[in-house]
Protein backbone atom coordinates (compact mmCIF):
# COMPACT_ATOMS: atom_id res chain seq x y z
CA UNK A 1 0.00 0.00 0.00
CA UNK A 2 1.41 3.38 -1.02
CA UNK A 3 0.95 6.57 0.99
CA UNK A 4 -2.42 8.31 0.69
CA UNK A 5 -2.25 11.04 -1.96
CA UNK A 6 -3.88 14.42 -1.33
CA UNK A 7 -4.17 16.07 -4.73
CA UNK A 8 -5.00 19.42 -3.12
CA UNK A 9 -1.35 19.43 -2.06
CA UNK A 10 0.01 17.88 -5.27
CA UNK A 11 -1.70 20.11 -7.86
CA UNK A 12 -0.81 23.82 -7.78
CA UNK A 13 -4.20 24.83 -9.18
CA UNK A 14 -5.85 23.75 -5.91
CA UNK A 15 -4.02 26.51 -4.06
CA UNK A 16 -5.06 30.18 -4.07
CA UNK A 17 -4.58 33.22 -1.86
CA UNK A 18 -7.24 35.49 -0.45
CA UNK A 19 -6.96 39.04 -1.78
CA UNK A 20 -4.87 38.10 -4.81
CA UNK A 21 -5.72 37.23 -8.40
CA UNK A 22 -3.30 34.63 -9.76
CA UNK A 23 -2.76 33.27 -13.26
CA UNK A 24 -2.40 29.47 -13.23
CA UNK A 25 -2.07 26.76 -15.85
CA UNK A 26 -4.50 24.00 -14.91
CA UNK A 27 -3.70 20.48 -16.14
CA UNK A 28 -6.34 18.33 -17.81
CA UNK A 29 -8.19 16.52 -15.01
CA UNK A 30 -10.82 13.80 -14.78
CA UNK A 31 -14.05 14.31 -12.86
CA UNK A 32 -17.26 12.66 -11.88
CA UNK A 33 -19.80 15.09 -13.37
CA UNK A 34 -23.54 15.73 -13.29
CA UNK A 35 -25.48 18.63 -14.85
CA UNK A 36 -28.38 20.77 -13.69
CA UNK A 37 -30.14 24.11 -13.80
CA UNK A 38 -31.55 26.61 -11.31
CA UNK A 39 -31.00 28.07 -7.87
CA UNK A 40 -28.74 25.72 -5.85
CA UNK A 41 -30.44 26.85 -2.63
CA UNK A 42 -33.95 25.86 -3.70
CA UNK A 43 -33.59 23.32 -6.52
CA UNK A 44 -33.97 19.73 -5.33
CA UNK A 45 -31.97 18.59 -8.35
CA UNK A 46 -28.86 20.29 -6.91
CA UNK A 47 -29.08 18.37 -3.64
CA UNK A 48 -29.76 15.13 -5.50
CA UNK A 49 -26.73 15.76 -7.73
CA UNK A 50 -24.43 16.00 -4.70
CA UNK A 51 -26.08 12.93 -3.19
CA UNK A 52 -25.17 10.99 -6.34
CA UNK A 53 -21.56 12.18 -6.55
CA UNK A 54 -20.30 11.62 -3.01
CA UNK A 55 -21.08 7.91 -2.52
CA UNK A 56 -19.69 7.14 -5.97
CA UNK A 57 -16.50 9.09 -5.23
CA UNK A 58 -15.97 7.15 -2.00
CA UNK A 59 -16.74 3.81 -3.65
CA UNK A 60 -14.06 4.53 -6.26
CA UNK A 61 -11.57 5.51 -3.56
CA UNK A 62 -12.12 2.23 -1.70
CA UNK A 63 -11.94 0.23 -4.95
CA UNK A 64 -8.63 1.92 -5.81
CA UNK A 65 -7.20 1.10 -2.40
CA UNK A 66 -8.48 -2.48 -2.48
CA UNK A 67 -7.64 -3.49 -6.06
CA UNK A 68 -4.73 -1.21 -6.97
CA UNK A 69 -3.13 -0.52 -3.60
CA UNK A 70 -3.42 3.21 -4.36
CA UNK A 71 -5.14 5.36 -1.77
CA UNK A 72 -6.09 9.03 -2.02
CA UNK A 73 -8.09 11.71 -0.27
CA UNK A 74 -11.53 12.23 -1.83
CA UNK A 75 -11.47 15.65 -3.43
CA UNK A 76 -13.84 18.52 -2.59
CA UNK A 77 -17.03 19.29 -4.45
CA UNK A 78 -16.59 21.64 -7.40
CA UNK A 79 -18.99 23.42 -9.71
CA UNK A 80 -19.00 24.90 -13.19
CA UNK A 81 -21.50 27.74 -13.49
CA UNK A 82 -22.81 29.65 -16.48
CA UNK A 83 -25.77 31.61 -17.84
CA UNK A 84 -26.77 33.23 -21.12
CA UNK A 85 -25.84 36.56 -19.51
CA UNK A 86 -22.79 36.23 -17.26
CA UNK A 87 -23.86 39.35 -15.34
CA UNK A 88 -26.29 36.96 -13.65
CA UNK A 89 -23.27 36.06 -11.47
CA UNK A 90 -22.08 39.57 -10.64
CA UNK A 91 -24.81 42.18 -10.94
CA UNK A 92 -28.25 40.59 -10.74
CA UNK A 93 -27.19 37.33 -9.01
CA UNK A 94 -30.35 35.78 -10.45
CA UNK A 95 -29.73 32.17 -9.43
CA UNK A 96 -32.82 30.90 -11.20
CA UNK A 97 -30.99 31.59 -14.50
CA UNK A 98 -27.89 29.59 -13.61
CA UNK A 99 -26.82 26.36 -15.28
CA UNK A 100 -24.30 24.17 -13.49
CA UNK A 101 -22.20 21.04 -13.51
CA UNK A 102 -21.28 19.56 -10.13
CA UNK A 103 -18.00 17.62 -10.07
CA UNK A 104 -15.55 15.69 -7.93
CA UNK A 105 -12.04 15.12 -9.29
CA UNK A 106 -10.72 11.55 -9.46
CA UNK A 107 -7.18 10.34 -10.26
CA UNK A 108 -6.22 9.44 -13.82
CA UNK A 109 -5.80 5.81 -12.79
CA UNK A 110 -9.59 5.54 -12.25
CA UNK A 111 -10.55 4.17 -15.65
CA UNK A 112 -13.89 3.64 -17.36
CA UNK A 113 -14.06 0.02 -16.22
CA UNK A 114 -13.67 0.95 -12.56
CA UNK A 115 -16.28 3.68 -12.96
CA UNK A 116 -18.82 1.33 -14.58
CA UNK A 117 -18.24 -1.31 -11.91
CA UNK A 118 -18.64 1.21 -9.08
CA UNK A 119 -21.87 2.55 -10.57
CA UNK A 120 -23.21 -0.99 -10.85
CA UNK A 121 -22.35 -1.81 -7.24
CA UNK A 122 -23.97 1.39 -5.99
CA UNK A 123 -27.05 0.85 -8.16
CA UNK A 124 -27.60 -2.55 -6.54
CA UNK A 125 -27.94 -1.07 -3.03
CA UNK A 126 -30.47 1.76 -2.61
CA UNK A 127 -28.96 3.94 -5.35
CA UNK A 128 -29.13 7.75 -5.34
CA UNK A 129 -31.92 8.95 -7.62
CA UNK A 130 -29.63 10.76 -10.08
CA UNK A 131 -26.88 8.12 -10.17
CA UNK A 132 -27.60 7.19 -13.82
CA UNK A 133 -26.83 10.79 -14.84
CA UNK A 134 -23.28 10.82 -13.44
CA UNK A 135 -20.51 10.57 -16.04
CA UNK A 136 -16.74 10.29 -15.93
CA UNK A 137 -15.23 12.97 -18.14
CA UNK A 138 -12.12 15.07 -18.65
CA UNK A 139 -12.01 18.85 -18.28
CA UNK A 140 -9.42 20.95 -20.12
CA UNK A 141 -9.22 24.50 -18.74
CA UNK A 142 -5.64 25.55 -19.43
CA UNK A 143 -4.76 29.09 -18.39
CA UNK A 144 -7.04 30.50 -15.67
CA UNK A 145 -7.35 33.43 -13.31
CA UNK A 146 -8.29 32.50 -9.75
CA UNK A 147 -8.48 33.73 -6.18
CA UNK A 148 -9.54 32.47 -2.77
CA UNK A 149 -12.82 33.86 -1.46
CA UNK A 150 -13.48 33.61 2.27
CA UNK A 151 -17.09 34.19 3.23
CA UNK A 152 -20.63 33.47 2.14
CA UNK A 153 -21.28 32.32 -1.41
CA UNK A 154 -23.68 35.26 -1.73
CA UNK A 155 -20.76 37.65 -1.09
CA UNK A 156 -18.77 36.52 -4.15
CA UNK A 157 -20.28 39.09 -6.53
CA UNK A 158 -17.86 41.94 -5.76
CA UNK A 159 -14.79 39.74 -6.18
CA UNK A 160 -16.12 38.27 -9.41
CA UNK A 161 -16.93 41.72 -10.78
CA UNK A 162 -13.32 42.80 -10.21
CA UNK A 163 -12.04 39.57 -11.76
CA UNK A 164 -14.31 39.71 -14.83
CA UNK A 165 -14.36 43.47 -15.50
CA UNK A 166 -11.00 44.70 -14.20
CA UNK A 167 -8.20 42.15 -13.79
CA UNK A 168 -9.02 40.00 -16.83
CA UNK A 169 -9.42 42.80 -19.44
CA UNK A 170 -6.75 45.02 -17.86
CA UNK A 171 -4.19 42.23 -18.39
CA UNK A 172 -5.14 41.52 -22.00
CA UNK A 173 -7.16 38.37 -21.26
CA UNK A 174 -10.62 37.37 -22.37
CA UNK A 175 -12.89 34.88 -20.68
CA UNK A 176 -13.12 31.60 -22.58
CA UNK A 177 -14.70 28.98 -20.35
CA UNK A 178 -17.17 28.51 -17.54
CA UNK A 179 -16.92 30.04 -14.11
CA UNK A 180 -15.47 27.40 -11.78
CA UNK A 181 -15.78 27.14 -8.00
CA UNK A 182 -13.93 24.73 -5.70
CA UNK A 183 -15.55 24.31 -2.29
CA UNK A 184 -12.73 23.76 0.18
CA UNK A 185 -15.10 23.98 3.17
CA UNK A 186 -18.08 21.83 4.12
CA UNK A 187 -21.01 24.24 4.21
CA UNK A 188 -22.86 21.88 6.57
CA UNK A 189 -20.19 22.34 9.26
CA UNK A 190 -18.56 25.72 8.61
CA UNK A 191 -20.34 29.06 9.24
CA UNK A 192 -20.90 31.18 6.12
CA UNK A 193 -18.35 33.83 7.07
CA UNK A 194 -15.58 31.20 7.20
CA UNK A 195 -16.31 29.29 3.97
CA UNK A 196 -13.24 28.97 1.72
CA UNK A 197 -13.90 28.82 -2.02
CA UNK A 198 -11.51 29.03 -4.96
CA UNK A 199 -13.07 31.19 -7.70
CA UNK A 200 -11.62 30.38 -11.13
CA UNK A 201 -12.15 31.71 -14.65
CA UNK A 202 -10.51 30.19 -17.76
CA UNK A 203 -8.98 32.84 -20.04
CA UNK A 204 -6.95 33.30 -23.19
CA UNK A 205 -4.64 36.10 -24.23
CA UNK A 206 -1.75 37.74 -22.37
CA UNK A 207 1.00 35.63 -20.83
CA UNK A 208 2.72 38.51 -19.00
CA UNK A 209 0.37 38.91 -16.02
CA UNK A 210 0.87 36.65 -13.04
CA UNK A 211 -0.48 38.06 -9.77
CA UNK A 212 -2.31 41.14 -8.58
CA UNK A 213 -3.77 42.10 -5.25
CA UNK A 214 -7.53 42.37 -5.47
Amino acid sequence: MTDKVDFKREIDAYRARRGRFSVVDVPDLRYLMIDGHGDPNTTRAFTEAAEALYPLAYRLKFASRRTLGRDYVVMPLEGLWWADDMDAFTAARDKSRWDWTLMIMVPDWIDDGMFIEAVGELAAKDPPRRLPEVRLDRLSEGRCVQTLHVGSYDDEAEVLARMHHEFIPDNGFRMTGRHHEIYLSDARRVPPERLRTILRQPVSGSVSARNETN
